[in-house]
């Protein structure tokens, strides 16, 4: 959970927010990182029975493939394409600016996609093709910012692609990649809206959340999507578990009051789930020699 600014809850449900584009994302997305071999059924669950229109994925899951396949089965069931939004990520190994449109037709073609409705970059950095984890010498590549932006915007133009955004950004790269970007971008994704319970913060089982999802009667999983909406942002909650794929969505018709939602949102020994060290950290050889080298001392 990223530390919030206090601000008073909404008074109505918003289910989906307009991008600098003119676009819509739905407010509540499903998220399909570790889902496995489960992936095909849980994303149809999510379409089909719970009501999701947003599905977020990235070829680093390697479930694109069983995405897809839930993708089709539930057109075949009466979804149609124009109300679903999916998203995916270029992994590090193809950001590079020959690499990126591949890198694009590869995943469209797993999805079974003529267009994705967003495209972000995963993490901005640029890992040879085989690169360790933890990077050994070499494996860490300079990255060409614009460079790649630039053949993103393309695939706007081309629509193939009808957003571009960017995760995992400090405020010192959002501020580099916005002084060239002709096409801003219309998202900044974070990560982990239900916390994580593996060596992160588990956020489901926490005091706090659990209180006030008791005093409203909901699930603490429901606490935290709807924590997320009423600061104003959009929030993707995986799960694995059909009941919970369903519980997570029916976050609309009720509120967090405010002072619930003050005492949610000052929850203390906030830290950051995935830092990524495993994937740039290399103490030996760099570039990247400290989890505060990634994120620019932004902590």
């Amino acid at each position: 959970m990223a530390q919030a600014t206090v601000n008073r809850p909404q008074e109505e449900d918003t289910k989906s927010f307009r991008l600098l584009s003119g676009h819509t994302i739905p407010a509540v997305g499903f998220g399909t990182w570790r889902s496995g071999a489960e992936a095909t059924n849980s994303v149809f669950t999510a379409i089909v029975e719970a009501g999701y229109r947003h599905v977020d994925t990235a070829p680093e899951y390697g479930i694109e493939e069983e995405v897809g396949h839930a993708l089709q089965a539930s057109m075949r069931a009466g979804v149609e394409r124009k109300d679903l939004f999916v998203t995916s990520k270029p992994w590090c190994s193809d950001l590079s600016p020959d690499r990126v449109r591949t890198a694009l037709k590869n995943s469209l073609e797993m999805l079974q996609l003529d267009y994705l409705d967003l495209y972000l970059i995963h993490w901005p950095f640029h890992l040879k093709q085989g690169a360790s984890k933890p990077p050994k010498p070499g494996d860490v590549l300079e990255f060409d910012m614009e460079g790649v932006w630039r053949e993103m915007e393309k695939l706007v133009k081309d629509n193939l692609v009808k957003d571009i955004g960017i995760c995992n950004f400090t405020i010192n790269k959002l501020q580099k990649l916005l002084r060239f970007a002709q096409t801003m971008p219309s998202v900044c994704q974070a990560y982990s809206p239900l916390g994580s319970s593996e060596g992160g913060r588990d956020m489901i089982h926490d005091q706090t959340v659990e209180i006030v999802a008791k005093k409203l009667n909901k699930s603490p999983g429901q606490v935290l999507v709807k924590w997320g909406l009423q600061r104003g942002t959009s929030v993707i909650p995986k799960s694995s578990h059909p009941e919970r794929i369903k519980e997570n969505i029916k976050v609309f018709g009720w509120q967090i009051p405010e002072q619930d939602f003050i005492a949610l949102s000052t929850i203390l020994e906030q830290k950051r789930v995935l830092d990524g060290a495993d994937l740039f950290v290399s103490k030996s050889c760099g570039p990247f020699k400290s989890v505060a080298d990634l994120w620019d001392d932004e902590d």
